[in-house]
């Protein structure tokens, strides 16, 4: 065809163009055509299938109870989970299939350390060591749905096994800060529900020292989140637990994030040191109740003043009135 031929084929309407082919000797079929027109929806459609068939090696693998072929990756609530058809099958590839280099091997097989740590807590916790790493990597991984799975996991984990997870939790621990900081909405909620559910399952006296570095680490966002756990778990202690932990030591820790630069470490600070000023008096008072004579025990802010500089002292008094005046306000 010449030069001129194919410029006005160019500026046909498609009309006339679609009648020149349809008229043309040995031309494929308009259906032929029609889909072999590249759509970037249907490509994505094909290319996942296509994916998802060549991950399953014509095996499958079972997930809720089902033997799963060719579908998309589920976000499984844990109430939704059901157990395994073959556990020990589903053991002995367990680790193969967490190093796999397919993205939806790897959310089949966490959904089924999902599974079997709800199912069969005893077979799973032998391989707690070797499985941490390797969840680890898929909150590593960049693709968004292993690394939503692998918080997922984590946040049965810490249900499921409470403080016998603890050996394993830094590294854990690290990326969950991390990705709950992160601007992916739906991997930072994630993320967020699983810290909570650590900060509901593991003991704070457990919990609360591997926090504690978190709260003076570089980046801004992890302090953050890392006050917000510190925060939560602090209640958990208990009056005993916060006598054995230290009261002076947590006010320093509520006066030292009260000048964060983000809020959200401020406002956990503020919650905190509300939290210790009702632990603080009511022990006081628990203790005078208790005893024959009348102890001279410190107020609020002497304890303050007598623990923390001045600033910081002014700082969480300030924090600690406002807060009080609310609270009457309030009745």
């Amino acid at each position: 065809m010449s030069t001129n031929a194919v410029r006005g084929l160019n500026v046909l309407p498609i009309s006339e163009l679609e009648k020149n082919e349809n008229s043309s000797k040995g031309n494929f079929p308009k259906s032929f055509l029609e889909n072999s027109i590249v759509n970037p929806d249907n490509y994505q459609n094909v290319n996942s299938a296509s994916m998802l068939s060549a991950a399953q090696n014509g095996s499958g693998a079972e997930i809720n109870g089902d033997v799963v072929g060719n579908a998309e990756v589920e976000y499984i609530e844990t109430e939704k989970l059901t157990d395994l058809l073959s556990v020990d099958a589903t053991l002995n590839t367990l680790l193969a299939r967490l190093d796999s280099k397919d993205w939806v091997s790897v959310c089949e097989a966490l959904n089924n350390v999902r599974q079997l740590s709800v199912y069969h807590k005893e077979k799973l916790i032998d391989f707690l060591g070797d499985l941490i790493p390797k969840i680890v990597k898929s909150l590593k991984n960049p693709r968004s749905a292993v690394c939503k799975t692998a918080i997922m996991t984590c946040g049965d984990i810490f249900k499921v096994y409470n403080d016998l997870i603890i050996d394993f939790l830094d590294p854990l621990l690290v990326q969950l800060l991390l990705k709950s900081s992160q601007d992916k909405r739906f991997v930072c909620e994630a993320s967020e529900t699983a810290l909570i559910a650590m900060t509901t399952w593991i003991s704070p006296s457990l919990l609360l020292p591997r926090l504690q570095p978190y709260l003076k680490n570089k980046n801004p966002r992890i302090r953050a989140k890392a006050s917000m756990c510190f925060s939560r778990s602090v209640p958990r202690l208990g009056v005993e637990g916060i006598k054995a932990y230290g009261i002076n030591k947590l006010i320093e820790i509520a006066a030292s994030q009260l000048i964060d630069k983000l809020p959200e470490s401020r406002e956990a600070a503020r919650a905190l040191a509300v939290e210790l000023q009702a632990f603080y008096e009511t022990s006081k008072l628990s203790s005078s109740e208790d005893s024959s004579q009348e102890l001279d025990c410190l107020s609020w802010e002497a304890f303050c003043q007598a623990e923390l500089s001045a600033l910081s002292a002014q700082a969480i008094l300030r924090v600690t009135s406002i807060a009080k005046e609310g609270s009457v306000a309030g009745c």
